[in-house]
C-alpha cells in the first residue's frame, strides 16, 4: 500500500516536471559564404535561377561594371551552372545600349527581363519600356514581348502562381508612378491592376518585393523629395485570385533601423524576406543623393514574421541589388552587387537558412556574423 502511494506521488512529481519545462525553440538562422567567382565584377545587375534537366543554374543580365561610369553599363550576360561550377557567358541583351535597375523573372522556361534605365553621356537617364525573353533551354533571345505601356526602372517586379508579371510603382522616365502594370506572358499582353496610393508612402523606386500566395510583400526603397529619402514601410497588397487586378493595399511604419534601398526579395519557409540593400538612397555610382552621407550596405536580411518585420544580420550582404537566385525554400544565390566602399563584386555567394535551437528568453541581439 505505502509502495502504491509513493508511486502515485512519484507520478504526479514527474507529470509537472514535464509541465513546468519549456519546450525549445526554434528559429531560422542564415548562413553565407561565397562559392564562386564571376567572370567580372557586376552591379545591379538582373539575376534570376532555372533548372534545366534538374542541374541549377543562376544567370545575370547586364548590370554596371568596377568604373562605376555610364560607360560601364553593359549588355553582356553570364550562366554559371551551380552542380559543376562552370561559366558561360551568353549572347549580349538585344538593346541598342546596357542598363541597369532591369529585373529578371523566370516562368516554365522562358525569362522575362524587363525594363530598366540608360544612362548617356551628358547624364540623361532614359527608362525602358523592353520585355526581353530568354529561352533558358536553347541560350537565346526570342523576339521580344509587347513593350510594358509605361517604361519603367527600379520597379518591384514579381510573379502570381507562375503565370502574370507584376510590375508595381518604380521610376519612369522623371518621376516615380504609382502604377501596377501586369503582364501576360502566354498571351504576351497586358493589363491595369489597382494602382499604389499616389502618395510617397507607397510611390518608390529602388524598393522590391515577393508575392507570397495571393499577397503582394514590398518593403523600402525611395521617394520623391530632397535627396530622395528611404520610407520606412512595408506594403502589402491582397490580390483578388477571382480578378487578378483587384488588388487592395496596406502598409505597415517601421522604425529607422529598417532602411533598405536596392535590396533582393524572396520566400524562405513561407515568409518574405528582403536580403541587403543601403542605409541611404544612391545615384548608379554608388554616391549617396545626400552629399553628407555615404552609401553603406546595411548587410540586413529583414523578414516578415507573425504580423512583424524583423532584421538579422550578416556582414557578406551586399547592397545595390536587383534580384536573387533562388534555388528551393532555403537555398538562395546572390550575384555581384556593391559592397563597403561601393566596391563591385564579383562574388557569388550562398545563402542558407538552417533551423537554430533558441532559449525562449533570449535578446534578439544585433551580432554580426
Amino acid at each position: 500500500m505505502r509502495l502504491t502511494v509513493y508511486k502515485i506521488y512519484f507520478l504526479l512529481f514527474f507529470i509537472l516536471l514535464l509541465g513546468c519545462s519549456k519546450k525549445p525553440l526554434t528559429k531560422l538562422s542564415l548562413s553565407v559564404h561565397q562559392v564562386a567567382t564571376a567572370p567580372e565584377p557586376v552591379t545591379n545587375n538582373a539575376v534570376s535561377a532555372a533548372f534545366i534537366k534538374g542541374i541549377p543554374y543562376i544567370f545575370s543580365f547586364g548590370g554596371l561594371d568596377s568604373t562605376k561610369l555610364y560607360s560601364g553599363i553593359n549588355q553582356r550576360n553570364y550562366r554559371y551552372n551551380v552542380k559543376n561550377n562552370t561559366w558561360l557567358q551568353l549572347p549580349n541583351l538585344p538593346d541598342t545600349l546596357g542598363k541597369i535597375a532591369s529585373a529578371a523573372t523566370l516562368i516554365k522556361d522562358t525569362i522575362y527581363i524587363m525594363g530598366g534605365y540608360h544612362v548617356f553621356k551628358d547624364g540623361t537617364e532614359v527608362s525602358s519600356n523592353k520585355v526581353h525573353r530568354y529561352a533558358i533551354k536553347s541560350n537565346r533571345f526570342l523576339t521580344d514581348g509587347t513593350p510594358i505601356p509605361i517604361p519603367i526602372d527600379d520597379h518591384v517586379q514579381t510573379v502570381w502562381r507562375d503565370s502574370l508579371i507584376y510590375i508595381i510603382t518604380g521610376w519612369s522616365q522623371k518621376e516615380n508612378i504609382p502604377n501596377v502594370q501586369i503582364y501576360n506572358p502566354f498571351k504576351n499582353s497586358w493589363q491595369v491592376g489597382t494602382s499604389v496610393p499616389n502618395n510617397y508612402k507607397f510611390k518608390v523606386f529602388g524598393a522590391n518585393g515577393i508575392i507570397s500566395k495571393d499577397t503582394i510583400y514590398y518593403f523600402g526603397g525611395a521617394a520623391m523629395g530632397e535627396f530622395f529619402p528611404i520610407q520606412l514601410r512595408l506594403r502589402k497588397g491582397v490580390i483578388n485570385p477571382k480578378q487578378p487586378t483587384n488588388i487592395i493595399w496596406s502598409s505597415i511604419e517601421l522604425d529607422s533601423t529598417f532602411s533598405s534601398y536596392r535590396m533582393a526579395a524572396t520566400i524562405v519557409k513561407n515568409s518574405p524576406h528582403f536580403i541587403g540593400g543601403s542605409t541611404s538612397s544612391y545615384n548608379y555610382n554608388g554616391i549617396a543623393y545626400d552629399k553628407n552621407k555615404i552609401s553603406i550596405p546595411n548587410n540586413a536580411d529583414f523578414y516578415y514574421i507573425n504580423g512583424k518585420l524583423k532584421k538579422a544580420y550578416n556582414k557578406l550582404l551586399p547592397m545595390d541589388l536587383r534580384g536573387i537566385a533562388s534555388i528551393n525554400d532555403t537555398v538562395q544565390y546572390i550575384y555581384g552587387g556593391m559592397k563597403e566602399n561601393n566596391k563591385v563584386s564579383n562574388s557569388i555567394l550562398k545563402l542558407a537558412w538552417y533551423k537554430n535551437f533558441i532559449n525562449e528568453s533570449s535578446n534578439n541581439k544585433r551580432v554580426k556574423n
